[in-house]
């Protein structure tokens, strides 16, 4: 009987991920002048958009201003700049978000957080998340990953446990995005198998039983 629910769960998992794509939000971290994150995000970019329907949250290029007052302090939510609430239901409609993060002090980068605190929780929540950390040392922003961890845990959208982590990242991939070593393929679909399993699972459960209240 538990092989024929696995079988029956593999079969609607694989008639899913052939009928539509998953939607991924990929959140880039660092504003720093000479980023290392925008050739980070253009290899996870270009690796997954032939299977997933991406969008990018980049806070250089999107306007998220030092917050001060997000976008749940409205009590009346159409006074709230378009940006933020047009940002909302992309966040609202994705499936799982991929959080692309640096270290700075050994700790996520402040433009980072200050993106995502400007949505409330419950926008993130019943989706899960997965955390690519990177530095241009030996241990590939894994201090920052930690704190992402418990990020992730508190806005309802948990992270699976695969970190990707990319050490000497400027070694690792180019300007371009292209990947340096084998490394770089096999660490992604690592993450991604356990990223979309759990997005999979997620979505079912929303769409046939709704998130609780």
């Amino acid at each position: 009987m538990y092989r024929s629910y696995k079988n029956q769960a593999k079969m609607a998992a694989q008639k899913l991920m052939s009928s539509q794509k998953l939607k991924l939000i990929i959140f880039l971290g660092s504003t720093r002048e000479g980023r290392l994150g925008e050739r980070v995000g253009k290899f996870v970019k270009n690796s997954l958009s032939e299977k997933y329907d991406i969008k990018v949250f980049d806070p250089s290029v999107m306007e998220f201003d030092l917050l001060k007052k997000p976008l749940h302090f409205y009590k009346d939510r159409s006074a709230a700049p378009k940006m933020l609430l047009d940002a909302n239901e992309e966040i609202k409609n994705a499936d799982a978000f991929l959080l692309i993060s640096c270290e700075y002090n050994h700790c996520i980068p402040p433009a980072l957080a200050n993106m995502i605190d400007h949505f409330p929780g419950s926008s993130f929540s019943w989706r899960p998340s997965g955390i690519i950390t990177y530095s241009p040392g030996i241990y590939g922003g894994m201090r920052a990953a930690m704190q992402l961890r418990a990020l992730t845990g508190e806005i309802g959208c948990i992270s699976v446990s695969n970190i990707f982590g990319i050490p000497k990242v400027h070694e690792a991939i180019d300007e371009d995005g292209v990947p340096k070593d084998a490394h770089m393929k096999s660490g992604l679909e690592k993450l991604m198998k356990q990223l979309e399993w759990t997005a999979i699972a997620f979505k079912d459960m929303r769409e046939k039983n709704g998130v609780p209240s």
